[in-house]
Parts: C-alpha cells; structure tokens; sequence
C-alpha cells in the first residue's frame, strides 16, 4: 500500500510540471513502465487538458485505445493518466 501511495504521490508531483528537485525525486520513486506511461500520455494528451479522448488515445496510446470503453467504465468520454496507471498496475 505504502508503494502505490508514492507512486500516486510521484506521478502527481510529475504532472504538475513541479520542477527542478521535486520533479527529480518524484521520477526516481517512480517505475520505469510508470515513467513511459507518464511520457506517452503527456504526448497524446494534444490539448493539455489532463484526459485522453478516444482520438488522441488512438493517435498516441494504441493499446489504451483498444481498451478504452473499459477503462472510461464510467462513459465520460475520455480516461485520465491515473485510471491508465490503475489499471497498469493492477
């Protein structure tokens, strides 16, 4: 548990754009599958809004684009890097 917290903690402060020393810690706490994910998403996410659609998952994260309906189990139209993560590690 305590290793998904720092995960989740790591991945939040990456997000944010934090730089310098949080951001450096953040992405050594983080997996190397965990980094590729983050760096994917943020080059798919083409309007910066934090979500993939289905076209921008099509464009640049194939494999989330073919499972998209059942990571956005919710049907809100798009899935979020935390729900992509989730799911990678689960």
């Amino acid at each position: 548990m305590k290793t998904l917290l720092h995960r989740a903690v790591a991945v939040s402060f990456v997000l944010a754009g934090l730089g310098g020393q949080i951001t450096a810690q953040a992405q050594a706490q983080m997996s190397a599958e965990d980094k590729e994910i983050v760096a994917k998403f943020k080059a798919a996410d083409k309007n910066h809004d934090g979500k993939l659609t289905l076209a921008e998952a099509q464009a640049g994260m194939p494999r989330v684009a073919a499972h998209f309906s059942y990571i956005d189990s919710q049907g809100r139209g798009y899935v979020t890097l935390d729900q992509i993560l989730a799911l990678a590690n689960n």
